[in-house]
């Protein structure tokens, strides 16, 4: 008997095929007939992770990514398409021809693939794993299921637990991270981090070609440039063997959400999910000036708390003291004398440090130190040794021949590793250890006053930049063409001398890319000078107030100001050793440098106090009328939370191009502050926005920041946000913010 199919009988075989499909479907897996659309997700088994497609930041674009499940903030770790974006809603990603795993748009153009060789369709499917990796797997004759591509083998810019940053030497895979190239845009960006085999292998940090920052390498324990600390949240770990060379890390509780995120910025961060409540940033590279490679050039040392920062290694002077005088240290040092090899020389132990780069070098993993130590004295060209592996008594031989470049002290050191420099006999008289850096003995460089005088056209009037209550800034020029500002304080100022006192005393302390560098001082008689550098596009008051006209700044500009000052906060409030509350926040006192970066001055009025000193009481109140906050100017009171109130003050005066306190409307007497708050609670608040500024902006930005500024001058200091919260919300648009609640002195005024 013969049966007949029509058409309609067919397309119900198949509608059933496709449904008893529909219906076996796991929710965490991708097989042949049954794909991920755009308005469809995946979700890993344990909800940890989903897998879907999203559009980053203020663009419309589409990208098929992975972020965590069960955080409310949306938090994107891998993109498939970075670079080819898909336009509109009509993306599809699927197990395509040949069994890899294909995104398709609307005209079923492939903008990405797997592009894994040897895959045969049918027994193909793809699964997102606990873990946050998307696998993709065949089955084999005995029915288990082989990885033929996973997606932790290509990292995006983020490193979760158990994710491989390094080499795959079998195959020559090389796992390594790359940022975004902005905040709204994930295609590939030009900064890297990676795991590099030239040498010993170490973790490098870089913009395109060049070095931001080395971790020095594995010494049994840690990278040798970390500071050894204690952690409780992560186990790191290193792999060298023949066929992987890798670094990993996996969470010592499993309820822990971390990850490390390579920022576009320049940093790389480590994040932890706090509280259940919000991202926090635990750990960040580069953490301080020391960190920058190569800081103070060959055969020096740096270390965050000496001043300055850098100094040459025993035996070692300045190539260029001229240079090293106006803390320009790239020119490193060199040799005093040659040495007089091989007799009368020897080696003094730089304690606890970053070992040297590895431009030069010999290894050998069984020797022991003191073989170490024959064997590099035996050689004319062995300028340092140390054991290779520090666990347990160290083991193993490291040599370097020629320069030394880009050591660092670290901050903790009981376990880290010492370097041995070979020295004159001459040096070894006069100490037998040199440990790299000196403590709390801060000193400045004294620089001469005749030379400061030449620099500045003997205090010219056509050279002065500025003027504070405590005296005048002037530009200056020195003998080899390095433009400084020469701060020269009041003479009959006694608060002038206590500012410059406490100024030195405090700012030689702190190195951060967005604070102002201090080169020098000098004291002759009444004359107190001290030396900056150069800030060639002066102060943010300039720009953003009076009579503008061709001068305003675009909303990127102001936006990656709020960021840097943000930054510069936060290294202050968290420093390492100290912690600095500034008090005199304001517009004027931030500089801004040829690339207009923001950089916070003037640390007259700061004071230093333990980290565990939340509020603290004064009798002299300083600082600016328009940036203290209400319990500092009424009842002396002040903390970090007060310099969080001057950053909001700040925040609402660059985005509104007006003064806080010198602000007028004609139809109320509030200040500036006050005139925020009216609008924001009318719905109003981008009528803030200064009108010179370009037509085009991201007005969702833009009103986020005028949200930060408010939360940050709220009356109560328990109400404001911490300087670390504040940057979380600028630099995370996925963060949800609270709403402000009424701020401080924003009352109206009454003319009479």
């Amino acid at each position: 008997m013969e049966i007949l199919y029509s058409p309609f009988h067919f397309f119900i075989f198949i509608t059933l095929l496709s449904t008893a499909a529909e219906l076996s479907r796991s929710a965490d897996m991708i097989t042949l007939f049954q794909p991920v659309r755009d308005n469809e997700t995946l979700v890993s088994a344990g909800a940890k992770f989903e897998l879907g497609f999203f559009s980053a930041g203020n663009s419309s674009n589409r990208y098929v990514g992975i972020w965590f499940y069960n955080i409310p903030v949306k938090t994107v770790v891998w993109v498939a398409n970075r670079d080819d974006p898909i336009n509109g809603s009509s993306g599809v990603l699927r197990i395509g021809r040949g069994g890899n795993l294909v995104i398709v748009d609307g005209t079923g153009r492939a903008v990405w693939s797997t592009d894994t060789a040897n895959v045969t369709s049918g027994t193909v499917a793809a699964q997102l794993l606990d873990s946050g990796n998307l696998v993709l797997t065949d089955e084999s004759n005995n029915g288990s299921r082989n990885i033929l591509w996973q997606s932790f083998d290509h990292p995006f810019d983020t490193l979760l637990a158990g994710m491989k940053l390094g080499w795959d030497l079998r195959i020559g895979l090389n796992r390594y991270l790359t940022s975004w190239r902005d905040s709204d845009d994930p295609s590939t960006g030009d900064i890297t981090y990676k795991v590099e085999l030239q040498g010993l292998p170490q973790k490098f940090l870089r913009r395109n070609a060049s070095v931001i920052e080395r971790s020095g390498p594995w010494d049994g324990i840690q990278f040798s440039g970390l500071p050894l600390s204690p952690n409780a949240i992560i186990n790191p770990e290193f792999v060298t063997i023949a066929q992987e060379v890798y670094y990993s890390y996996q969470v010592i509780n499993d309820s822990t959400i971390t990850r490390a995120v390579l920022n576009h910025s320049g940093t790389l961060q480590r994040w932890l999910w706090n509280n259940n409540t919000q991202w926090t940033v635990i750990h960040e590279l580069p953490n301080d000036s020391c960190d920058e490679y190569a800081k103070c050039g060959p055969n020096a040392v740096c270390r965050i708390g000496d001043a300055p920062i850098c100094s040459c290694l025993t035996g070692y002077t300045p190539k260029s003291p001229q240079e090293w005088a106006m803390f320009v240290w790239s020119s490193g040092c060199v040799k005093k004398k040659p040495l007089n090899c091989p007799k009368e020389e020897g080696f003094v132990k730089l304690k606890g440090v970053k070992v040297p780069d590895m431009l030069s070098y010999w290894v050998n993993t069984s020797m022991s130190l003191d073989e170490c130590r024959t064997k590099c004295l035996k050689n004319c060209t062995c300028t340092a040794y140390t054991n290779a592996d520090i666990v347990g008594k160290g083991s193993g031989c490291l040599l370097w021949y020629g320069d030394l470049l880009d050591i660092r002290k670290l901050i903790q050191s009981s376990r880290s590793q010492n370097v041995f420099i070979r020295v004159m006999a001459s040096d070894l008289g006069k100490t037998s250890e040199v440990q790299a850096g000196s403590g709390d003995n801060f000193e400045l460089p004294t620089l001469d006053l005749e030379d400061i005088t030449r620099a500045t056209n003997s205090f010219s009037s056509l050279n002065k930049i500025g003027e504070g209550g405590s005296g005048s800034v002037y530009k200056g020029l020195t003998s080899d063409g390095i433009q400084i500002a020469v701060k020269r304080l009041s003479q009959n100022s006694r608060q002038g001398f206590d500012e410059f006192k406490n100024e030195v005393l405090l700012i030689t302390r702190l190195q951060h890319r967005n604070l102002v560098k201090l080169l020098g001082c000098c004291i002759n008689g009444e004359e107190k000078v001290l030396v900056y550098e150069y800030m060639p596009n002066g102060s943010l008051n300039s720009l953003i107030f009076g009579n503008r006209e061709g001068n305003s700044l675009v909303w990127r500009q102001r936006f990656n100001i709020i960021v840097g000052v943000a930054r510069g906060l936060l290294y202050l409030h968290r420093n390492s050793r100290l912690s600095i509350i500034h008090r005199d926040l304001k517009a004027s006192n931030v500089l801004l440098d040829g690339e207009m970066n923001p950089k916070i001055s003037d640390f007259g009025m700061a004071r230093a106090c333990r980290g565990d000193q939340l509020l603290e009481k004064t009798e002299r109140v300083v600082g600016t009328y328009g940036y203290m906050s209400p319990e500092y100017a009424i009842d002396g009171i002040f903390s970090i939370k007060s310099d969080v109130f001057s950053f909001g003050i700040l925040v609402l005066e660059i985005i509104s191009g007006r003064r806080n306190r010198e602000f007028h409307q004609h139809d109320h007497n509030f200040n500036l502050l006050g005139h925020a708050w009216k609008l924001w609670l009318q719905g109003k608040a981008t009528e803030l926005i200064d009108k010179q500024m370009e037509d085009s902006f991201p007005m969702s930005e833009v009103t986020r920041c005028i949200q930060i500024g408010l939360l940050c001058v709220q009356q109560s200091p328990e109400q404001r946000p911490t300087i670390s919260s504040v940057l979380l919300m600028l630099e995370s648009e996925s963060t949800t913010l609270p709403q402000p609640k009424q701020p401080g002195f924003y009352t109206e005024r009454f003319n009479d």
